[in-house]
């Protein structure tokens, strides 16, 4: 039996759905944090729910079969929710109390800078042009980070919070494949949101956060944001995500990399009036530009290694949302 092939409709529509979901959940996690709700326990929360729904609809929809995962890819998920999501995404979160979530997505856009520079420790050798990428990415990042973005009220360790969650989600993606992750993405992805969020309760608790969340203090906006993070940003945001990795090309589902902070940066602009100074705007354009250059650098050398020696690539780890 044979599957019809995507139509363009549906590719886009997904491709729509990643661009605006994932580079609106910086402003989601913006929401919460200023809403005070504790970083860690509302990160926490997000990837508990998440993940568990995620995990329940697959049972229901394909059967215990499904989600049977072995105990060696179970420490590969919880290595990766500890690596990606408490140690990456929540540093975001701790990081949004102080820094603006259009100015926090253009940092995280540097990942792409990062995991190029572990594939050069690892001996591989990237192409000039990706290296051009790392190089003018790599000075976007430091004319936005130096100054702190030119932003009033903005603290260094949110910066370097900022910083540090980069290179762990980048650590992370870079040694993936040697994890033995369960090879089914979805229920990868259940099992490392479900093994992040223990993780995250457990940091939370440590912390004195359940301490310092007042639940009826919340504003209703909050609890939205939060819900919004489930379903949207990790829920429908991995869905799409996942048929696009099924059914359009890699040079296609890249442009996420670099259409992320500048959705990111709107959005924090329009709805939470953050400002966008001269400094933010040309590190910015220099953080995308780099990325740009990257990925097109990376799909380059990818068509020339298919044309040399064929081979099967993975495609590249997810790197927002």
């Amino acid at each position: 039996m044979t599957h019809a092939p995507a139509r363009p409709a549906m590719i886009w529509a997904a491709l729509i759905v990643v661009y605006v979901v994932w580079g609106s959940t910086y402003l989601g996690i913006r929401v919460v944090v200023e809403a005070d709700i504790p970083p860690f326990l509302g990160m926490g929360l997000r990837f508990l729910f998440a993940g568990g729904l995620m995990l329940a609809y697959l049972w229901l929809r394909h059967g215990r079969a499904r989600i049977r995962v072995s105990r060696r890819e179970l420490r590969g998920a919880a290595t990766m929710g500890l690596l990606l999501l408490v140690l990456g995404n929540a540093m975001v979160a701790v990081a949004e109390q102080t820094v603006p979530s259009g100015l926090a997505a253009l940092i995280v856009g540097a990942i792409s800078l990062w995991f190029v520079l572990l594939q050069v420790a690892g001996g591989e050798r990237p192409p000039v042009l990706t290296w051009i990428g790392v190089l003018i990415g790599l000075g976007g990042v430091a004319v936005i980070s130096l100054p702190r973005g030119g932003i009033e009220g903005v603290e260094a360790w949110g910066i370097g919070v900022l910083l540090f969650g980069t290179v762990s989600w980048a650590f992370g993606s870079y040694f993936s494949p040697r994890l033995g992750l369960p090879r089914d993405a979805l229920v990868a992805s259940a099992y490392e949101m479900l093994a992040g969020s223990v993780m995250l309760m457990v940091v939370s608790a440590a912390t004195g956060e359940f301490g310092d969340l007042h639940v009826a203090e919340v504003p209703a906006k909050g609890w939205l944001a939060l819900a919004y993070l489930v379903v949207l940003g990790s829920l429908l945001g991995y869905t799409a995500y996942g048929y696009l990795l099924a059914n359009a090309p890699l040079s296609l589902i890249g442009t996420y990399a670099y259409v992320n902070p500048v959705v990111a940066v709107v959005l924090g602009w329009a709805i939470l009036s953050e400002p966008v100074t001269s400094i933010v705007l040309i590190g910015g354009a220099l953080v995308v530009g780099g990325v740009v250059l990257v990925v097109n650098g990376e799909r380059t050398g990818r068509k020339k290694e298919r044309t040399e020696k064929p081979a099967d690539l993975a495609p590249d780890e997810a790197l927002a949302g």
